[in-house]
């Protein structure tokens, strides 16, 4: 299938829609019979389960949001492939799902997630072009696969395109450019764009040394990526291959296994730390929090900016199908809370950008706005979220400005038409 066919429309048959609720007043009072006591208004103390992953599900961002809005706010992290599945499976389980838009198609499909209407996201229009268009500027690479624009409306006939409506499958929040990190105290350190390559995660001389991401919809263009730029095979169509191509590449993957090129997988941000922390790798696929926490331990982590372009990905807030009433929201309270500034400015700190990123720049000193998002030299050092110090004086972020960095994406993590398929073969390859 083309590129162009995988920006089709997400047909899926779907529940009759719910009609909107009209909110409900619950008052309560106390009872002073037989007493001189002041009547005692008993207020509920409304709790919001957020289910996502270790990259946003922080405790900072948790305590400070639950401060700010008042209500009990309960994060359930876990690695991305357990989340998906529970989430999927389970949509009574949480009220609100954080995640990446390669989740989008499988919590559609399975009516694990509602509608939000745009007119209750307060900052809805400050949420700059790369999601709404899939292109941070106009002369911007659109990427391979399922850049976020073609699954963000919810049209008549419940499905999703790029077609502006009144309703979205995600609030658009964190997001990022994604490659490998490697340990330059081993591996020479590369030139951003020119001699960095996905490559290196299936060179000789780092054998035994490598781990891949254990997410289907992840860590496999992580390695069709790798297995492009080696030369092993070319991909009509990186971001939706076909099952002949899966089985070449598979065979291909699980030769390196059986020769031990792989150290293995890592399926959480803490476990790829403690994988290059102790040695046991050198190069890994990698998200920037991990890069940013090594770099605070004294591991000079680099986070390659590669020649091909990078895998990118997009955050997703989700509403969970079964969420309602006063829950309901309180999360879009939480939803807004996120594009409100502080947040923006408090996740920059571990190389993350958010949609709207104006809002969050008076919470950035000068040089820490020029650092994460104009990719211009630290004048000081900067702390992560923290405190330790990520950034010596005079650093450059690899690969450059935030716009630089987002017109280099060569696939976007995607659900392939494939999927199923590609998740039979991914679980051979680590049984193997």
């Amino acid at each position: 299938m083309s590129t162009a066919d995988s920006t089709d429309n997400i047909k899926q048959t779907r529940t009759t829609r719910r009609t909107f609720l009209k909110k409900t007043l619950a008052l309560s009072s106390g009872v002073g019979a037989f007493t001189n006591a002041p009547y005692v208004f008993a207020r509920h103390r409304t709790k919001l389960r957020v289910l996502g992953t270790h990259v946003t599900l922080q405790e900072e961002l948790r305590k400070k949001a639950q401060q700010d809005l008042g209500i009990d706010i309960e994060f359930q992290p876990g690695g991305s492939a357990a989340v998906l599945h529970q989430a999927s499976t389970r949509p009574a389980s949480f009220d609100l799902y954080e995640q990446w838009s390669n989740s989008l198609k499988v919590l559609w499909q399975a009516n694990a997630i509602q509608a939000i209407d745009i007119e209750r996201l307060k900052y809805w229009d400050e949420i700059n072009n790369l999601t709404k268009t899939g292109r941070i500027t106009t002369g911007a690479k659109l990427g391979a696969g399922d850049a976020p624009s073609k699954l963000l409306y919810v049209q008549k006939d419940q499905s999703l395109s790029s077609v502006p409506s009144q309703q979205v499958s995600f609030l658009p929040y964190v997001h990022n450019v994604d490659s490998f990190g490697y340990n330059a105290g081993v591996i020479p350190r590369g030139i951003p764009y020119k001699t960095e390559s996905w490559s290196w995660l299936l060179d000789e001389r780092y054998a035994g040394k490598v781990a891949l991401v254990n997410a289907p919809s992840i860590g496999l263009f992580d390695a069709v990526l790798a297995v492009q730029a080696k030369g092993l095979m070319k991909f009509k169509d990186i971001g939706n291959l076909s099952r002949n191509e899966i089985d070449e590449m598979f065979a291909i993957l699980i030769e390196l296994r059986h020769q031990g090129h792989f150290r293995g997988v890592w399926s959480s941000v803490p476990q790829s730390v403690r994988l290059m922390q102790r040695k046991e790798v050198v190069i890994e696929s990698m998200f920037s929090p991990a890069v940013f926490d090594l770099k605070g331990q004294g591991i000079d982590c680099v986070y390659a900016a590669p020649e091909e372009g990078y895998r990118a990905w997009h955050g997703v807030m989700c509403l969970s199908s079964q969420t309602q009433g006063a829950v309901k929201d309180a999360a879009y309270d939480y939803m807004n809370w996120w594009l409100s500034g502080w947040p923006g400015a408090f996740i920059a700190k571990q190389g993350y950008y958010i949609s709207n990123p104006e809002r969050s720049r008076s919470l950035l000193t000068d040089n820490e706005w020029n650092y994460w998002y104009e990719g211009k030299p630290a004048l000081t050092n900067l702390a992560g979220t923290d405190g330790r110090v990520v950034v010596k004086q005079g650093e450059i972020r690899n690969g450059g400005s935030y716009l630089e960095r987002f017109s280099n994406v060569a696939v976007w993590n995607t659900v392939m038409d494939t999927y199923e398929y590609s998740l039979l073969k991914w679980n051979e390859f680590l049984s193997t």
